[in-house]
């Protein structure tokens, strides 16, 4: 049986559709590859989010394909930013409420910014984390930008 996670509850409450996938977790190995084999995804379907930190913003938030690499000079400068690094990975948990295999874009602790790469729009639908390691949500672009906006209340797209 499948655990609602506080992301499948926000999800709920929005009435947005979704499908939860659940997988066996390889604590060696949490690769957004990995994650996409065991749900039978593309990885270019599979969004992982990653924590970063701006030198004028603080805390940001970067939601992109499992294949890609996070460009931090992208990145600066959409968010407003001279220069954005990776936050430490002893920080996520504090910062998100997430633990590392399981940081979701939605139902972080505080609110921050988040910048979804632009190509999202062209899928009809991605999968992105629940919000605890071994499972994921399916749903549409569309559906995780309107949640990102409800919950977050601004949200940005990578052209």
């Amino acid at each position: 049986m499948t655990r609602k996670t506080n992301v499948a509850r926000l999800l709920d409450q929005l009435k947005i559709p979704y499908e939860l996938k659940e997988y066996t977790v390889d604590e060696s190995d949490l690769s957004a590859g990995t994650v996409a084999e065991k749900i039978g995804y593309p990885i270019r379907r599979v969004y992982k989010t990653l924590v970063a930190k701006g030198d004028k913003t603080g805390v940001i938030l970067a939601c992109i394909p499992g294949d890609r690499e996070l460009d931090l000079k992208s990145l600066a400068t959409l968010s407003g930013n001279k220069k954005v690094e990776m936050a430490a990975l002893k920080e996520v948990q504090p910062l998100t409420g997430y633990i590392r295999g399981g940081v979701s874009p939605l139902g972080t602790k505080k609110k921050y910014p988040l910048y979804v790469e632009g190509e999202i729009e062209q899928l009809d639908k991605v999968s992105i984390s629940a919000g605890i390691r071994g499972c994921q949500i399916i749903l549409s672009p569309a559906d995780l930008i309107r949640a990102a906006e409800a919950q977050l209340g601004l949200i940005s797209k990578d052209e």
